[in-house]
């Protein structure tokens, strides 16, 4: 089964998934699986419609959310990854090539909650150098400390 790693206790990420890993995900305990990849990036690639019969075929979820590696840091990837996480029963598996994508989307979208450094570190533990885009993941954890603050002391 292709290595999945945990972020958080209802998402898990992992490279570039075969056919043979949608029997053992299911049997692990996931409910359910995003596909980051863009069809098409490798030639020998699982297709996204190939892995959604697969999922469900083993009583899975599954999402196509096509991110291409330059957008990883634009507000409706992350947004649509952060709702996907939080709507989909769990846990969920997020996959891309080599998982660094689908962890660069969640480490985005929960900067604001749980601070820049504790997910870029959570990254390093899972095994995924993320400290290229940690400007926009601080930037991330900034508007979401300022959208905590009161009114009164934004205005000030």
């Amino acid at each position: 089964m292709a290595q999945t790693r945990k972020l958080s206790e209802s998402v898990h990420v992992a490279p570039q998934l075969v056919e043979a890993d949608f029997a053992e995900i299911a049997n692990t305990g996931f409910k359910a699986i995003v596909c980051n990849r863009p069809d098409g990036e490798d030639d020998v690639q699982l297709s996204s419609g190939r892995a959604q019969e697969l999922a469900r075929m083993y009583g899975l979820e599954f999402r196509y959310q096509p991110v291409v590696g330059f957008d990883v840091t634009e507000d409706d990837a992350v947004d649509m990854f952060d709702r996907l996480a939080s709507e989909l029963p769990g846990p969920v598996l997020f996959y891309c090539r080599s998982g660094t994508r689908c962890t660069i989307l969640w480490a985005q979208a929960n900067a604001p909650r749980l601070g820049a450094q504790t997910v870029i570190e959570t990254a390093r533990l899972a095994g995924y150098d993320i400290s290229t885009v940690a400007d926009v993941i601080e930037e991330r954890a900034q508007v979401g400390a300022i959208d905590d603050l009161p009114a009164e002391t934004i205005a000030a």
